[in-house]
């Protein structure tokens, strides 16, 4: 099969098409004929040298993909040759074919097509598990989303409605923040030009949010704690910001806050099976529903990952950004 290669960490040049061998399906996994994939921070982070996959994953780039079952490894039950599918990997996705840990994949929800289903995986399971699982977002809480017009973003602004939420947002510029506002979001804040503590604050008489999912890390720590309810729960996902700095434990302390960060691909397989299931269970329904649905920007050939880590790296996108076989 074909897939992106990195010889060596860099620029977007580093990724290469390459021949190279097919992987196959071990106990308990399922190989997929690969549609689409999409781009994430993560590979970026890979392709840069940062962000190493976990032992014994792929060494290829790619967080997720959609695509049509090719064959079942020993110990599979459930799913038939030929299902379409869509699933969250540890890595493997820019290529032709991937092979699946079975706890880790997805049946493409009612009115998605294939290659837009690829969108979906990460951004749902990162955001199911952060906001809800962890955080427990309640009906009639705030909830503010740093990034808002991103992939996780606009998957959490959406899923945060559904759910009865009223939703903040940041986002650079006018034009992405009026994408959040069509996606549901209620208050809109310009980082680029506004303090999104005084903001919040001023929006919500005072009180600030609820819940906090935030991807800059070190660069927000102080002000997202600001920016916090009394009971509120700041979920860091992303470290954009850096990855150090100071804490004041009596502000946290006196306003019975919690701060808890997160990542999803080096957890243990049991772990990703229980948030698939979960997002099988709670998000599934809301897509098929049409209340909830993947926001792509654009879609490259696999071949050409480069433009799409380029695009990516400008920050001009809103949504996912997905590479297609």
């Amino acid at each position: 099969m074909h897939a992106i290669t990195i010889e060596e960490p860099g620029g977007p040049e580093a990724l290469v098409w390459a021949e190279v061998p097919d992987p196959v399906a071990g106990e308990g996994e399922v190989l997929v004929d690969v549609a689409a994939s999409a781009v994430n921070r993560a590979d970026i982070l890979q392709r840069q040298g940062f962000y190493d996959p976990p032992p014994g994953a792929s060494r290829h780039p790619g967080l997720e993909c959609s695509g049509r079952i090719a064959a079942l490894g020993p110990g599979v039950s459930g799913w038939a040759v030929g299902d379409e599918v869509c699933a969250l990997l540890a890595g493997g996705g820019y290529a032709e074919r991937v092979a699946v840990p079975v706890g880790q994949l997805l049946p493409v929800p009612a009115g998605v097509d294939l290659v837009a289903a690829a969108a979906l995986p990460e951004v749902a399971c990162t955001v199911w598990s952060n906001v809800f699982m962890v955080a427990h977002l309640r009906p009639g809480e705030t909830v503010l989303v740093h990034g808002g017009s991103s992939g996780i973003g606009t998957m959490a602004i959406q899923l945060a409605k559904a759910v009865g939420a009223t939703v903040a947002v940041t986002a650079g510029g006018p034009e992405k923040l009026a994408r959040c506002r069509e996606l549901g979001a209620d208050i809109l804040i310009d980082y680029r030009e506004q303090d999104f503590v005084t903001e919040l604050r001023a929006a919500t008489g005072g009180a600030g949010a609820d819940v906090i999912l935030d991807i800059m890390g070190a660069k927000y720590l102080a002000r997202n704690l600001d920016a916090l309810a009394v009971n509120g729960r700041l979920a860091v996902i992303g470290l954009q910001g850096g990855v150090k700095a100071e804490l004041n434990l009596g502000a946290l302390l006196s306003k019975r806050a919690a701060i808890t960060a997160t990542s999803l691909r080096a957890r243990p397989l049991e772990e990703k099976a229980a948030i698939v299931a979960a997002v099988r269970e709670h998000v599934w329904p809301l897509v098929a529903a049409g209340r909830v649905r993947p926001v792509v920007h654009a879609a490259f050939p696999m071949r050409e990952a480069t433009e799409a880590h380029r695009t990516m790296e400008s920050s001009t996108h809103v949504g996912k950004l997905l590479l297609t076989t």
